[in-house]
């Protein structure tokens, strides 16, 4: 069992290096404070929807509070073949606002990611040199374009931007564990770009030129991959212009989305994104995709072998502590930003082992759907 212990042992000390790292990296990142910036630039809001009846007046009303002009910005809705009311609810909403330039389009499927192909159909025929992607279950900010705007200004040579995404801060346990699971993505996420190694972003809060879209051949080489309309695209940037690629950290730029309401719908999401995963470009990112899969993977089986007495219950402890705390710590820093409220974070740390690898194992043999379609 000493051989057995060694290696637990080697994979939380690499655990806790790459996790220091994106709390060092995190800290880089410096937060943007908005300014007057003058002329405007154009932004064309584009959202890809499927059956958001009950989630759109929320992100209606909150796009009627922008406070930008009229004439710098449009909104694309983008209907992948919904079989609601939500084109119904959109031009209700169109009636009762005329100044707002709105154009709502039918998804013309290409390859075998829908939402890729809504976002690429709305770039086609965007007025405005920049895009800015959200989705129809989230919420905006009143000064969501003006920090834009204002960073870019601040910020010449940028043409991607990746933003913040969080969850309201209300509900029960599957809400608060969503909510810690938030912190850590987005502490990674920030943290990754503090390194220059970033390798994550959200589509909820993501923009980016036309012209830096068209340079990168939009999502070709990986639309035939249904999930991934955001990392991907930013991998290839950094691949290719890493020197265009910035992280916008503002409090007023922050995007609020809704959490999953059930269990299994929060695993199937989580499977979706884990899918991701094998196809990263960077290396950076597949190693610590690895190496968190392998710490929460080694609790499991402490847990198993302390069951049958192979193992000592302290040290499965102090390896369970070890992982609490360096997360806990990304996740607090995540959390001055974002100030969400950290409640149930030791529930959240147990159940969260389990969990994680169980979405890691499915990802990798079972299917994933998007929406209610099923996508393999």
């Amino acid at each position: 069992m000493e051989i057995v212990n060694l290696l637990f042992v080697l994979i939380f000390i690499n655990y806790v290096f790459f996790i220091g790292l994106l709390i060092w990296g995190f800290s880089k990142v410096k937060s943007f404070q908005q300014t007057d910036s003058g002329n405007k630039i154009g932004f064309s809001i584009v959202i890809p929807f499927r059956n958001e009846e009950h989630n759109l007046p929320d992100l209606l009303e909150s796009l009627t509070k922008l406070n930008y002009p009229k004439e710098h910005f449009e909104i694309i809705f983008v209907d992948d073949a919904s079989k609601d009311n939500s084109a119904r609810v959109i031009n209700n909403w169109r009636m009762e606002n005329p100044w707002i330039h709105l154009t709502i389009l039918d998804n013309v499927r290409i390859s075998k990611s829908p939402k890729k192909d809504a976002i690429t159909r709305a770039v086609m025929i965007a007025k405005h040199p920049w895009i800015i992607t959200t989705d129809a279950d989230c919420v905006v900010q009143p000064e969501w374009l003006s920090v834009y705007d204002a960073y870019i200004k601040v910020n010449a040579s940028a043409e991607m931007i990746a933003g913040a995404v969080k969850f309201p801060t209300k509900g029960f346990l599957l809400s608060h564990f969503q909510q810690m699971d938030m912190l850590s993505l987005q502490g990674a996420s920030i943290g990754s770009f503090g390194l220059e190694e970033a390798f994550m972003c959200n589509g909820a809060n993501f923009a980016y030129t036309k012209t830096l879209f068209s340079d990168l051949k939009g999502f070709h080489g990986n639309n035939h991959i249904a999930s991934g309309d955001d990392v991907f695209l930013l991998q290839k940037a950094i691949a290719n212009f890493p020197e265009k690629v910035r992280y916008l950290k503002n409090q007023e730029a922050i995007v609020t989305t809704k959490p999953e309401k059930s269990w299994l719908k929060l695993f199937k999401q989580r499977v979706r994104w884990a899918s991701k995963a094998t196809a990263y470009e960077s290396d950076f990112a597949k190693g610590l995709a690895i190496l968190v899969f392998l710490a929460n993977f080694t609790l499991l089986c402490g847990l198993v072998l302390s069951f049958f007495n192979l193992m000592q219950i302290q040290f499965l402890i102090t390896l369970l502590f070890v992982k609490f705390i360096v997360d806990f710590i990304l996740m607090y820093q995540a959390n001055r930003f974002l100030k969400m409220r950290m409640y149930s974070v030791v529930v959240s740390s147990l159940i969260y082992p389990f969990f994680s690898t169980l979405v890691a194992l499915y990802s990798l043999i079972g299917g994933f759907e998007w929406k209610r379609e099923n996508i393999r």
